[in-house]
């Protein structure tokens, strides 16, 4: 198949499609082998990359199959650079693990109910449906997570999550009603 890569061939420009084709399916492999071995991080993204920069210029490669074979490890080589750069410029990603987090920081919901009185938090959370005041009681006073909430609840993490949020906007609603009411 590479007898097929002449300079007269390289050249001939009524043949570009089909030179491309051959050039791909004779070299696409032993690229995508290349660049993986190399450590890139998608190496098929990669390769897709050396052949899109190799396309607009196989009239200019000279040397038959031998240079164009030198031309495209050379694009490759230049990509898988380009990518070791690009990796050692971009922080590490570790997945978040919540049993690890030992943040102490409290929420803005926890403070503003901190900085009210007992009365005042009680008064509130009158207006609130059983459920809704059920959850923020076990989140924010019994410190317990959505998971522990829902066990406790016998209700799912998902519907935990939605009574703790719809309980905090209608805590909102009501302290912004009571601000307005004040004289």
């Amino acid at each position: 198949m590479t007898d097929a890569l002449t300079e007269e061939a390289l050249r001939d420009e009524s043949r570009q499609p089909a030179l491309f084709n051959l050039v791909y399916r004779t070299y696409a492999s032993q690229v995508l082998g290349y660049l993986a071995a190399r450590g890139v991080e998608d190496p098929e993204a990669a390769m897709q990359e050396v052949f899109l920069s190799v396309l607009p210029r196989l009239n200019g490669v000279h040397g038959g199959a031998a240079g164009l074979r030198t031309f495209i490890f050379s694009v490759a080589h230049a990509r898988m650079v380009d990518d070791h750069r690009r990796q050692s410029r971009t922080p590490v990603k570790l997945p978040f693990e919540p049993e690890l987090d030992q943040r102490e920081d409290s929420s803005a919901e926890t403070e503003a109910l901190e900085s009210m009185s007992p009365q005042e938090v009680l008064r509130l959370l009158d207006g609130l449906a059983d459920d809704q005041r059920e959850v923020l009681s076990l989140r924010l006073v019994g410190g317990l997570t959505v998971e522990q909430a829902a066990d406790a609840m016998g209700k799912s993490a998902g519907a935990v999550k939605q009574l703790q949020r719809r309980a905090l906007l209608k805590l909102r609603e009501l302290s912004a009603v009571k601000e307005y009411l004040k004289p």
